[in-house]
């Protein structure tokens, strides 16, 4: 799924007002329970059940709370990671910009420009493209996996605003079941039905969003494998980008491939 900021600050919004709703909703229950048994046709037995029920209803709508909190830790990451993509895709667009002026065809002294400083010009314009080349690629890589990576936390995340907003619909029929004339098990076993789903649904999303991540940990990887790779770049070394390393159009440990004088 494609990433899009605005789209996952509505979700995130939808997250943070469903856990609002979720808190209102657990302290609703006690008083809703009281109630259903502050009746005199309600027997001791009944009212024990009611009561029991309430707080196994509470301790289910927490637990789900809990684990909606937890899920939030990393939610920063899908914006942290969408901004990086953007900025590596800037950094593939600066040295594609370089691997086009460094093309030999767009260097009109190469035609005119003769000797041996011309030799060794010449010569080091096609590994410096190439260099920059690389750089180029490198960054595409790793902009495709932060995207992805953002797009797979934007669906994490809208699948715990579904979840939440499942389960306080069940809350409010439980409520309403409590706030009933007459004690309506039926609507109480709903809110426990919603929260065993609903917990299943949760970790259905973490596997999934654990299985995306090893994905993205294998592409990470081949991405390792792409930096270290340093065969397209002069000597074996990236380029150094301190001028202080630098003389005269010269480097100063002597690397001929990075000189005009070679």
């Amino acid at each position: 799924m494609e990433f899009s900021e605005a789209q996952f600050n509505e979700v995130l919004g939808k997250i943070n007002k469903g856990m609002t709703d979720l808190a209102a909703k657990i302290d609703e229950v006690p008083r809703a329970a009281r109630a259903a048994m502050d009746h005199w046709y309600v027997p001791d037995f009944m009212g024990d059940a009611i009561e029991w029920c309430a707080t196994k209803i509470c301790e289910l709508a927490k637990w789900l709370l809990n684990k909606i909190k937890e899920a939030l830790v990393g939610v920063a990451a899908p914006i942290c990671f969408f901004n990086r993509a953007i900025d590596w895709q800037d950094v593939r667009g600066l040295a594609n910009g370089v691997t086009g002026q460094l093309k030999p065809e767009a260097m009109p002294a190469v035609t005119s420009w003769t000797g041996s400083g011309a030799t060794a010009y010449k010569a080091s314009i096609k590994p410096q493209g190439d260099a920059a080349a690389k750089i180029a690629a490198i960054a595409d890589k790793v902009a495709q996996a932060l995207f992805y990576c953002s797009g797979a936390g934007l669906l994490f995340y809208l699948a715990i605003a579904l979840i939440l907003a499942k389960f306080i619909a069940a809350m409010v029929v439980g409520i309403a079941a409590f706030s009933s004339a007459v004690f309506s098990w039926a609507g109480a076993a709903l809110v426990v039905e919603e929260a065993g789903v609903n917990s299943a649904m949760i970790w259905s999303a973490i596997v999934a969003l654990s299985g995306v991540l090893v994905v993205q940990a294998q592409q990470l990887t081949i991405v390792h494998g792409e930096t270290v790779d340093n065969s397209a770049f002069p000597r074996g070394h990236w380029p150094d980008p301190l001028s202080s390393t630098y003389g005269d159009a010269t480097v100063k440990d002597g690397d001929a491939d990075w000189s005009l004088n070679s």
